[in-house]
């Protein structure tokens, strides 16, 4: 629970290592935040970050739990380790995911079931279990890592496209199942963002940082919105995008 001054005193990203997740709790932690959770696949790799905000305030607790980001089965288990490492959960970042960017997946389609377990499934299934403790607690914000490809899925990579496509509608529609409960979800369709994740890839109109999405993120959280573009241009380009004619749709080189 916020404390006397209005700050989140318990903070989760899952998704330890995300260059995105990371700037957001970089933002989100303060003088007077009790405790910070990394969950992660690779706990070594991410022990750097929480040291580094550790660093930053003494009085801050950091705690790393082991976390698949693909076994949606044992998404409660680890809600349920979180709560008792740190208390009730303020707010909960989720930034897992898998790009699979450049994938034949006609010639392996293990990489495109990863992509679903990890960007749909399970994400799905850590939704459930977060709003399922933040409706006993009586509040809570999750805050969702989609993508504008989600949006209209697009040739080049259709699996990572339709997983943010429907992890992005299911988390609209469970926020609007938790109205009245004191919890909410926060969408954040960044475009294409330069991080670890999209090293070596040319870079497309539009790119941002992680930095950027991070502050774009940290307003929505302060605010009432259910949904936040980074950048914000991308609202109104998709908006045109999303309703082109497929015909039309099909002949841009996007």
């Amino acid at each position: 629970m916020k404390n006397g001054v209005g700050v989140s005193q318990n903070i989760v990203l899952f998704g330890g290592t995300s260059d995105i997740g990371q700037a957001i709790v970089e933002r989100l932690v303060v003088p007077g935040t009790a405790s910070l959770v990394l969950a992660s696949r690779n706990i070594e790799a991410a022990v750097p970050f929480g040291e580094r905000v550790a660093d930053r305030f003494d009085d801050l607790d950091v705690h790393h739990i082991s976390f698949n980001a693909a076994d949606a089965a044992a998404m409660s288990h680890v809600v349920d380790e979180v709560v008792r490492e740190s208390g009730d959960i303020d707010i909960a970042v989720v930034a897992q995911g898998v790009l699979a960017e450049g994938v034949d997946h006609f010639a392996n389609q293990e990489t495109m079931i990863e992509v679903a377990n990890v960007n749909f499934t399970a994400t799905m299934a850590l939704l459930y279990s977060l709003a399922n403790v933040m409706r006993r607690q009586g509040y809570g914000k999750i805050v969702l890592l989609s993508s504008v490809a989600g949006e209209r899925v697009r040739k080049q990579n259709p699996a990572y496209g339709a997983s943010k496509a429907g992890i992005d509608g299911f988390a609209l529609a469970l926020d609007h199942d938790l109205e009245g409960t004191g919890v909410s979800i926060l969408v954040v369709r960044p475009g294409f963002v330069q991080t670890k994740m999209t090293a070596g890839m040319e870079k497309v109109p539009f790119s941002t940082t992680a930095g950027k999405v991070a502050d774009v993120a940290v307003k929505g959280i302060a605010s009432d919105k259910k949904v936040v573009w980074a950048p914000g241009l991308l609202q109104w380009m998709f908006l045109i995008l999303k309703n082109l004619p497929l015909t039309v749709w099909r002949k841009l080189p996007i």
